[in-house]
């Protein structure tokens, strides 16, 4: 018999899906990025129970896909380092925190340090390892940093430091 008609996989439950890869960085959340992590596990886990109760299920590879979501948002739980940004004082930027800046031509943005699972570009929310949080971080209002960018370092003027909507 030729191998290309034999089915390899046969006897298989389910396909096997590499982990999502785990972030090296400290896992510090917000308590808004805490409750949306809790959310996301939640509703992965009710995704999972309702691929579970198909009656039809010969493909098994989203009920794979969702176990493989579950342990990672699992994990990132596990790690969590909450931190309380109502607990900062608005001294100088630090975790959680808002700051707005302005660059050399006076343009002001708003930007906020979250944890990397709740960062955001879009929104202003910034994950604490990045150029610009690393520049802003102990910043405090006056103080001009330096942002290094691909497209070339710019100076920001720390304008505000607020705390943070919940």
């Amino acid at each position: 018999m030729s191998r290309a008609f034999v089915n390899e996989d046969a006897g298989k439950d389910r396909p096997d899906l590499p982990d999502l890869p785990l972030s090296p960085h400290p896992n510090y959340v917000t308590p808004r990025g805490l409750a949306a992590l809790k959310a996301r596990l939640a509703a992965r886990q009710a995704d999972l129970s309702a691929l579970r109760s198909r009656p039809e299920r010969l493909d098994k590879l989203p009920e794979a896909a969702a176990e493989r979501d579950i342990r990672w948002l699992e994990a990132r739980i596990a790690s969590a380092l909450p931190v309380d940004p109502a607990r900062h004082d608005l001294s100088e930027v630090a975790f959680g925190l808002r700051v707005t800046v302005a660059n050399e031509d006076g343009r002001e943005a708003t930007y906020q340090i979250t944890g990397e699972d709740e960062a955001d570009a879009a929104n202003g929310r910034i994950a604490p390892h990045s150029p610009l949080a690393r520049a802003l971080m102990g910043a405090r209002v006056g103080d001009t940093v330096t942002w290094p960018r691909p497209a070339g370092a710019i100076e920001l003027e720390i304008l505000r430091i607020t705390h943070a909507d919940p």
